[in-house]
């Protein structure tokens, strides 16, 4: 018995004293002071989706949905004239719409670096300055003209009241059950 009592003992020690060795000599991050004070001025803008249609032989094709958000300096944000969010979903627009930034005819071409890149030049430009620092894509999809009219005629359907299969009493109402549907047994 005592043995055993030195033995929890033992391990309850090295225990203890392999966690104090661990956060005596772990080391956070190190972050140079440049990078911190950058990280300072910095400031996240959560961005709204956007819904972009895409056009094609004088025909919407489909929609191009993206949600995207940005990293930007707080000191060009307190300068702009109208707030961010709307500028930047302006710009998007600009950029997917008037620019053909995205192929969604080819999408094996699609770079998501360069298209981050493209978007944070873009915004910059329109900006007059290096407003936006990183560019944080949320949501990038693209649904075709046939996956909308799909979903909106799901959505639209009548209201059908639903048919009581099982009586007040518990018991099947077999001529209440559809033609086609399955009538369940009880297994009791």
């Amino acid at each position: 018995m005592l043995k055993l009592a030195l033995t929890g003992v033992w391990v309850c020690a090295v225990t203890l004293g392999s966690v104090y060795f661990s956060i005596q000599h772990a080391s956070a991050p190190v972050i140079s002071e440049a990078e911190a004070d950058r990280r300072a001025a910095e400031e996240y803008v959560p961005g709204e989706i956007i819904t972009v249609p895409i056009i094609r032989d004088g025909a919407v094709q489909g929609y191009f949905l993206a949600k995207l958000s940005f990293s930007a300096m707080r000191e060009g944000i307190a300068k702009l004239h109208a707030p961010l969010r709307q500028v930047v979903t302006d710009e998007l627009y600009d950029l997917l719409v008037g620019s053909k930034l995205i192929d969604v005819a080819d999408m094996g071409t699609f770079d998501l670096p360069s298209f981050k890149n493209a978007v944070k030049d873009g915004l910059n430009g329109k900006l007059g300055s290096e407003v936006i620092t990183e560019v944080l894509v949320e949501q990038l999809e693209y649904l075709t003209k046939d996956d909308v009219e799909r979903v909106a005629n799901s959505q639209n359907r009548p209201y059908q009241k639903p048919v009581a299969i099982v009586d007040r009493n518990g018991k099947v109402a077999s001529d209440k059950i559809p033609e086609g549907a399955v009538k369940a047994t009880s297994g009791h």
